[in-house]
């Protein structure tokens, strides 16, 4: 395939871009859809290295309804994924998260927890006799309280990517083994990509879905992202004394998380200042023994006594402006989206920014409006407030 025209290319099979050539498609029957994926076992990408969480506790409204859009999607997905009477299963689980909140955060934290209960979201606010209640093993002592949304998740994040890849192709998405070097315009509008191999494709709307490695291709084009590829690590132990049933995805205020996962483990991580920018994926088990142990045995005394079966290390595509999605056309360059720096929450987010995108790609009426996320403000410099949670 030298040189090929297609209505839309794709640059990315990862589940932002694969969810978005099943939406097209799904929409569009007749779309020529291409998507170029340089690694098709998915080893290096983010969506397959996450912990695969789905939450709707967010401060910033638009992230909300993004997730109650997921978590709408994620209750039916198997049925619709269904692929020659073939279904998915994605062993989506309902466990929770909470949230615990020192006394420095416990105002945003309930003006967001009002926001989200004013937009129909089941999360209430646990004081820390319910907290050791509910979960005896924690020692809440430290902290004001938590914030407990029951409808929170987890789930398999390489079932679900492999279904939607696989129902787009279904419906008529063209997937390419190859590299994208570099995106071809032409006075101010995208013209199409070339590829590793020598190809082009042209087509005249080109989506960036390339996860921790958006901004190399968008700066082929000339486009400056503040997004960069930073690694995050995580841990699987096995603690002598199991909790008598599932723990929750629980995060602290320094950001140290962990919950129960499948064989007796707890997956455990924290995202840190000084984790290192760059498409590096070694792991290192004295970040858990020195540095995210000691916490995670303060809040969890049983925990005193643990094995360190395993760990990986995966990428972030870190929006150094704001830790937001940068979703839509890009300002200067007609045809160039971007679907680019969800900084940890893309997996959650791609139903709803690939419907988004496939609304306004295709002129159709817009049903979720997350224009906030707009390229534009990349350009403007202007940040979007969290509030508080990211």
């Amino acid at each position: 395939m030298q040189h090929s025209n297609f209505d839309i290319v794709i640059v990315g099979g990862g589940i932002m871009g694969s969810a978005l050539a099943y939406y097209l498609t799904r929409a569009d029957s007749r779309l020529k859809t291409a998507v170029v994926e340089k690694d098709p076992a998915y080893e290096r990408a983010s969506t397959t290295l996450s912990v695969a969480n789905a939450r709707i506790q967010f401060s910033l409204e638009q992230n909300v309804q993004v997730s109650q859009y997921t978590l709408q999607v994620l209750e039916r997905f198997e049925e619709e994924m269904a692929v020659g009477g073939r279904r998915p299963h994605i062993a989506y689980r309902r466990e929770g998260n909470l949230f615990l909140v020192d006394e420095a955060g416990r105002g945003a934290a309930q003006k967001a927890l009002q926001m989200q209960q004013h937009l129909g979201c089941e999360v209430a606010w646990w004081e820390n006799d319910t907290i050791r209640e509910r979960y005896p093993l924690y020692n809440p002592q430290p902290y004001a309280g938590g914030t407990f949304g029951p409808q929170d998740g987890h789930f398999d994040a390489y079932a679900v990517l492999m279904a939607y890849r696989a129902k787009a192709r279904s419906q008529g998405a063209f997937y390419l083994e190859d590299e994208v070097t570099a995106l071809s315009t032409e006075h101010g509008q995208i013209r199409g990509v070339r590829l590793r191999s020598g190809g082009r494709l042209h087509a005249p709307l080109v989506v960036n879905c390339a996860g921790a490695w958006c901004a190399q291709v968008a700066r082929s084009a000339g486009v400056v992202l503040p997004v960069q590829p930073v690694k995050r690590q995580v841990f699987a132990v096995e603690p002598a004394q199991k909790p008598d049933g599932p723990l929750p995805l629980t995060i602290l205020p320094s950001g140290l998380y962990f919950r129960t996962e499948t064989g007796g483990l707890i997956l455990v991580g924290k995202s840190m200042p000084q984790d290192p920018v760059g498409f590096e994926f070694s792991w290192d088990s004295k970040r858990f023994t020195d540095l995210l142990w000691p916490e995670l045995w303060e809040f969890v005394p049983a925990f005193d006594r643990l094995k360190l079966k395993r760990g990986w290390a995966g990428l972030y595509a870190v929006n150094t402006l704001d830790g937001n999605a940068i979703v839509g056309q890009w300002p200067e360059i007609g045809g160039l989206y971007l679907a680019n720096g969800f900084s940890g929450h893309g997996l959650q987010q791609a139903p709803a920014v690939a419907h988004y995108l496939t609304e306004c790609m295709l002129s159709l009426p817009i049903t979720l409006d997350l224009s906030v996320f707009d390229p534009a403000r990349i350009l403007a410099g202007r940040p979007l407030s969290e509030n508080g949670l990211v």
